[in-house]
């Protein structure tokens, strides 16, 4: 009998046990509204295309830009722009933004849109981000991305949107308009509709670095002493994100999930249009990949 018990412990342990950080985000997988799908026009992709910047002069951005194929020029057409754009559309990543739009525009669940895939500002000796190197180390995006100010804003209004409606129907409607990212890409997607309501008003956020990198753990106190601005924003993180591990203990400025959750808290105080999901990940666009489409559907969802 003795053996019996053994087993019965050895089973209880098993199923107690909490799960390792390193295989949490397993669990989150791709559906079929993150795959093409018999039957569904697919838009096409269009670029690299390069742009220069003055906003932090002597870089350029390369972007991509997404066509639907039921785009019609005679139309003014909905906007969502992707930062970290190599990312979001690596046609074997987590994410696969592109084919979230195929299927959602299909059907009808969100608008048709042009989608923009824009990566960070680099000099032209700096090599172009890649789903293994995203850029923090040689490229523009830690300033670019986690600053508190409005000189990315200026990138994407005063340098990307020209440029685009110079061969597209785009629509000048805020609430028609979107941005998003993941990480630091993230944050700098709420920087933008932050700064400029009038021109973004849907941010989606995939595992948002709303903490002290430099200083955007703020936010909370920012959203709490200003006026309420017309943004809508959907936050996704995971209780296994970076947890403030720092030299000398913990600081939770340096805390991804609880920095997401007080801003969070503070805008519904505030009565912001938001929603959230807090899942098990870590700090990857695994689960955010995995939800996307959901996510598109709650911001676009007038």
């Amino acid at each position: 009998m003795l053996w019996k018990f053994l087993v019965v412990g050895v089973l209880l342990l098993a199923v107690v046990k909490p799960l390792s950080a390193q295989s949490t985000d397993k669990f989150y997988q791709l559906g079929p509204d993150s795959l093409p799908q018999e039957g569904v026009p697919q838009g096409e992709i269009r670029g690299p295309h390069v742009i220069a910047c003055e906003a932090y002069p002597g870089t350029q951005h390369t972007y991509w830009v997404y066509v639907p194929a039921q785009y019609d020029a005679s139309q003014a057409t909905s906007l969502m722009i992707f930062n970290d754009g190599q990312a979001f559309m690596q046609a074997d990543g987590s994410i696969r933004a592109q084919h979230v739009m195929d299927n959602l525009i299909h059907r009808r669940e969100v608008p048709v849109m042009i989608g923009v895939f824009i990566n960070p500002g680099r000099t032209p000796e700096q090599p172009e981000p890649s789903p293994s190197n995203w850029g923090d180390k040689d490229t523009n995006r830690p300033t670019e991305y986690n600053s508190l100010d409005d000189r990315y804003a200026r990138v994407i209004i005063d340098e990307l949107l020209p440029a685009l409606e110079a061969d597209y129907n785009v629509s000048q409607d805020p609430k028609r308009r979107g941005i998003g990212g993941a990480s630091s890409g993230a944050i700098a997607a709420f920087t933008v509709a932050w700064e400029r309501p009038d021109q973004f008003h849907k941010v989606l956020s995939l595992v948002g670095s709303f903490t002290n990198i430099r200083g955007g753990h703020a936010y909370t106190d920012l959203v709490q002493a200003a006026d309420k601005k017309d943004i809508r924003v959907f936050f996704q993180d995971g209780r296994n994100d970076n947890r403030g591990e720092r030299r000398g203990g913990y600081d939770e400025t340096w805390d991804w999930y609880k920095q997401n959750v007080r801003l969070a808290e503070a805008m519904t105080e505030k009565g912001y249009d938001i929603n959230y999901t807090w899942g098990i990940g870590q700090h990857s666009a695994q689960h955010g990949g995995a939800i996307l489409p959901e996510m598109m559907r709650w911001l676009w969802r007038d």
